[in-house]
């Protein structure tokens, strides 16, 4: 049994893609192009944005939303800590210094009831992130932002598809940022990132930064970046995207297999009102070790995400959070424990897990 299986997937719609990939290497155009140019053309429709930027990385993703709305030395930006460090790191890579929320001890995603009291000065920004695929509490936290004059930059790596109510996640924020990781719901074969707006200014000035800050080759009228999409990557996405929402329908078929035989306290809890995309199917288990030596047992593989809450670790020690300042986000990395979970896992594999993860409960 494996964990992720990235290669199924390839396998069912190879055709598609080779004649993608082969078609590029035809094309002598390798980086932007026509293929870039498509994807965010194609992905803006899908996400109900007006315009979308096609980036090196997830992070880079984060680093030039940050930059593009003015954000820099100085500014605070609010956040979890519960979260894959490059969400902190994109703040801490443009001058400014993250401020941790804890987390809603259900969900897993920031607490809005906690975020007005972080705001500060010095804060121009919030970074929800929409964990494991489940949407943040998105209305809640930009009326806060508008209420305070704070710009939303939606975290959308995990959660490509995710729907609040008739709108997909990505569509709420000043800016928003897909991860095309290959792991990712919608990843690619390599690595690849996305900027989401409705704002042509900051559509204008990602499209600048992502060049070595020039409008035109060898012009350079801001410091920018090297993080364009190559078009190899373009292309696969390009034949990825249309099957989005079947493979994000076939994560929801399983989960509710687990869910039906998982014990009903350990369950990821879905709000009404969202669609849930299940990156990660991540229960919980107060018990953790216990449960981690009976899959060990039985060859089962399995994943912690996140084992250290960002504020704990060294590269954020500097802003004084100490231990016991945010509980939750502490509790959750100490029980978190996610199951082998992908579109194609058979139903056959998940009753395995869910019996021994069961059996290992009692």
């Amino acid at each position: 049994m494996k964990f992720l299986d990235l290669v199924e997937q390839y396998r069912e719609i190879q055709p598609e893609i080779d004649g993608a990939v082969l078609g590029v290497l035809g094309s002598g155009q390798y980086v932007l192009g026509p293929e870039v140019e498509g994807l965010e053309r194609e992905a803006a429709e899908y996400f109900g944005v007006p315009r979308a930027v096609g980036v090196a990385s997830g992070t880079d993703a984060l680093i030039l939303s940050l930059r593009a709305l003015g954000v820099g030395p100085g500014d605070e930006v609010i956040t979890t800590p519960f979260t894959f460090v490059a969400t902190a790191e994109a703040i801490r890579s443009v001058g400014a210094t993250p401020v941790f929320v804890d987390i809603d001890p259900g969900t897993f995603n920031i607490d809005p009831r906690l975020i007005t009291a972080a705001v500060g000065p010095g804060t121009k920004a919030i970074i929800p992130v929409h964990l494991f695929g489940l949407p943040a509490p998105i209305d809640e936290i930009c009326r806060i932002a508008r209420d305070n004059g704070l710009f939303v930059i939606e975290d959308c790596a995990q959660a490509a598809g995710a729907t609040t109510g008739s709108k997909k996640v990505g569509s709420f924020g000043d800016a928003a940022t897909l991860s095309f990781f290959p792991t990712k719901n919608l990843g690619c074969y390599g690595d690849g990132g996305m900027i989401l707006t409705g704002g042509e200014e900051v559509w204008e000035r990602v499209r600048v930064l992502r060049a070595h800050g020039a409008r035109e080759k060898y012009q350079s009228s801001i410091s920018g970046y090297n993080s364009r999409l190559d078009a190899l990557q373009a292309a696969v996405l390009r034949v990825k995207l249309p099957h989005l929402d079947r493979y994000n329908e076939k994560r929801r078929q399983v989960a509710s297999w687990y869910d039906e035989n998982l014990p009903a306290g350990c369950l990821p809890a879905v709000p009404d009102g969202v669609a849930h995309v299940y990156h990660l199917y991540t229960i919980r288990c107060p018990s953790r070790d216990a449960v981690q030596d009976a899959l060990r047992e039985e060859g089962i593989p399995f994943g912690v995400y996140y084992p250290v809450p960002l504020h704990l670790q060294e590269a954020f020690r500097d802003l004084g959070v100490g231990e016991g300042s945010l509980p939750e986000s502490e509790r959750a990395s100490r029980e978190v424990l996610s199951l082998p979970f992908y579109p194609e896992i058979s139903r056959d594999d998940v009753l395995r897990v869910a019996s021994v993860v069961t059996d290992a409960l009692k």
